[in-house]
């Protein structure tokens, strides 16, 4: 008999409309890491909810170490020794990383907490695994990828031997998400048992030794990794074959749509421009990507171009109009859509429905309203056309509150609704995120329809596959500035990287 040390036997969990997980068992070796792969909604984070006491599962049993138990409530899974790294971070933005860690298993002595010995273990084991945080930092002031860490040394810190990661690479950097491959395999080494929910092929072929796929709430297969290929993988995922290259002819250029001028926006960090003396432009029929390692000045550029910061100096031109102090809502109708890189911050209204969500830009256009009154038939039938042609999946359609949508479908809806749009510039950043292949193919196709259709795209993005797949122009972003424009059909990842760790710089040409 194998050693397994978890079993999830004939597990069904239903909620209202869906099924999102049908008669599936999925077993997990000591030791090992074991992937869990699907489609957006195909049903992983459920069934890892499940075994974490988050839902209580309608049939099915579980198995630890062979013996049959009950998990009620996540208190339940920490006494058994399951922790769980969830998609958004449970932390507490005010609270210090070592208040977080030690977060309701707190050390006392007669009442009295005693944090001493608690600092003591988290930095061992900070030291142990290569987890390198400063346990007085308050959360809200570090990285996401250093968020990251903290969840993990909270699951160390309880002990925990069965570790599972939902979608632990979706929102961290290429060198933060090796560290993190890194820090799996030497967990797994040490005799943890890793479960790890992706999307990403590259990961599993990389660190997992067994994965099981899930579609559509059923169970397809379990198999060893090291038999198998990213398109096996990718066909039992989606259940057809995708593409992994993007079809594109070669762009042809037309007016200028976007013209940045010596655009210059202060950090919050330190005395620094965050963002400095930046000038460039896109055209119609073109995708220009600004690729760039994670904090150099991206996001702030984003914030400042869409509106969401402030600007210091410099000027942005739309159409040939002025709109550098424009408002957001000015933008967003006069030509500019805007795929946010933070989809819960500035993308969506959790508790909002989804017709809701996919008319929160429009809601106040004729078709949408009169007199002051939503039209909600108009919002429903637009949210449905929407939905389907996006394939954007919820339990129960319009109505769903779209917290409760997985993140991939919450991405998707956005998409749907930025596309969509009547617009002349797209701003696409990290358009991907979270998405599977099928979802990226997708998204991939889109973007380039919208650019032949003369579309002007900005995109950013961290994926370099994606940065080379989608560009017709790359402008490499370092501290702030531009320090390079790249021709992806005749530059190499090699030269892309020198670029972005700011090893080589060029002046950037005028389009």
């Amino acid at each position: 008999m194998e050693d397994y040390v978890i079993e999830m036997l004939h597990i069904t969990k239903e909620f209202p409309g869906i099924i999102a997980n049908d008669d599936i068992t999925l077993q997990l070796k000591r030791g090992e890491i074991h992937a869990l792969l699907g489609e957006n909604g195909a049903g992983k984070s459920t069934l890892m909810s499940v075994l974490f006491g988050l839902y209580t599962p309608e049939k099915g049993t579980i198995k630890k170490n062979g013996k049959e138990v009950k998990i009620n409530n996540p208190n339940d899974a920490t006494a058994l020794g399951i922790g769980m790294v969830h998609q958004h971070f449970m932390l507490v933005d005010i609270f210090s990383v070592l208040d977080n860690i030690i977060l309701g298993a707190e050390p006392n002595k007669c009442g009295f907490l005693t944090k001493k010995e608690a600092k003591k273990k988290v930095m061992d084991l900070s030291e142990k695994y290569g987890l390198k945080v400063d346990p007085d930092a308050l959360i809200e002031d570090i990285t996401v990828g250093m968020q990251q860490r903290v969840e993990i040394l909270k699951m160390l810190y309880r002990d925990n031997e069965v570790l599972i990661f939902d979608e632990p690479t979706a929102v961290l950097t290429p060198q933060e998400i090796d560290e993190l491959m890194k820090i799996m395999k030497n967990l797994a080494a040490e005799g943890k048992s890793i479960l790890f929910i992706t999307h990403k092929l590259n990961e599993i072929m990389e660190v997992a030794d067994r994965c099981t796929i899930l579609r559509k709430g059923k169970y397809i297969g379990t198999v060893d990794v090291n038999k198998t290929t990213k398109e096996e993988l990718s066909t039992m995922m989606v259940g057809r074959h995708v593409k992994f290259a993007v079809d594109k002819a070669p762009a042809n250029p037309g007016a200028e749509v976007l013209k940045v001028e010596n655009l210059c926006i202060k950090s919050k960090l330190h005395s620094k421009d965050a963002v400095h003396n930046v000038s460039f432009n896109v055209r119609k029929g073109e995708i220009v990507c600004i690729a760039g390692i994670d904090g150099n000045g991206q996001t702030e550029f984003v914030y400042g171009l869409t509106g969401l910061d402030d600007i210091k100096s410099g000027k942005i031109i739309l159409d040939g109009e002025d709109i550098t102090h424009k408002n957001i809502r000015y933008k967003n109708t006069h030509g500019m859509s805007h795929i946010p890189e933070d989809r819960h911050k500035h993308g969506l209204v959790l508790d909002y429905s989804l017709e809701e969500n996919m008319s929160l830009q429009r809601y106040f256009e004729p078709e949408f309203s009169k007199a002051g009154f939503l039209n909600k038939d108009k919002m429903r039938e637009y949210s449905d056309r929407l939905a389907t042609a996006f394939d954007v999946r919820s339990s129960e359609g319009a109505k769903t509150i779209v917290r409760s949508m997985s993140g991939g479908n919450q991405q998707k809806a956005i998409v749907a609704r930025e596309m969509d749009k009547d617009h002349d510039l797209l701003i696409a950043v990290q358009p991907t995120r979270g998405l599977d292949v099928g979802a990226i193919e997708y998204i991939h196709t889109e973007i380039v329809k919208q650019r032949d259709a003369g579309c002007a795209i900005l995109l950013v993005s961290l994926e370099l596959d994606e940065v080379m797949n989608l560009s017709d122009r790359i402008l490499v972003m370092y501290e702030g500035e531009i320090v390079g424009e790249l021709d992806p059909k005749s530059t190499t990842l090699q030269e892309l990287g020198l670029y972005m760790s700011g090893a080589k710089r060029d002046r950037v040409k005028e389009a």
